[in-house]
């Protein structure tokens, strides 16, 4: 078996994905995205296993139950990471991957996993947790002649 941290280091290296190395065991990487335009992913090595942790969005502002009800129901089909919140009620995708499974092929997959659950739920987050502000937003830019251009997906809330 590979040491896990040569298997994460040329994998970042060969994908030329952006990160930045925290100490002997911490990757942080930033993946960009379509709706969100980033996410910001922790791969950190444990004793045992590679943890993966990448914030998706912060606390909603209202209907928590619902988003968390919309966050449980995705849980059920996601490959190798689930949503979580966290102590603030910000919401994170998290895993573990033990060291045996941490090949470039395995890497690949599941940071892929994370950029495509992280930008497809997005929208639909901002959606149930967020009406309310983009609402506020929307008719805020209308009144100073503002662009509207990153707010046309929640148009139809309007």
């Amino acid at each position: 078996m590979l040491n896990p941290k040569d298997v994460i280091e040329d994998f970042l290296e060969s994908h030329d994905l952006d990160y930045e190395k925290s100490g002997e065991s911490k990757y942080m990487l930033t993946l960009p995205g379509e709706k969100k335009l980033q996410t910001h992913v922790a791969l950190v090595i444990g004793d045992h296993s590679l943890s993966i942790n990448a914030f998706v969005i912060r606390k909603p502002d209202e209907n928590a139950e619902k988003v968390h009800e919309w966050l449980l129901q995705k849980n059920g089909s996601m490959y190798c990471v689930a949503y979580a919140i966290n102590e603030l009620g910000d919401i994170y995708l998290v895993g573990r991957l033990p060291f045996s499974a941490v090949t470039d092929v395995e890497l690949d997959r599941v940071i892929g996993a994370v950029l495509q659950y992280s930008d497809s739920s997005f929208n639909p987050l901002l959606e149930l947790g967020f009406t309310s502000a983009i609402r506020r937003e929307w008719a805020w830019r209308v009144s100073r002649g503002e662009s509207l251009a990153n707010l046309k997906a929640f148009e139809h809330l309007i």
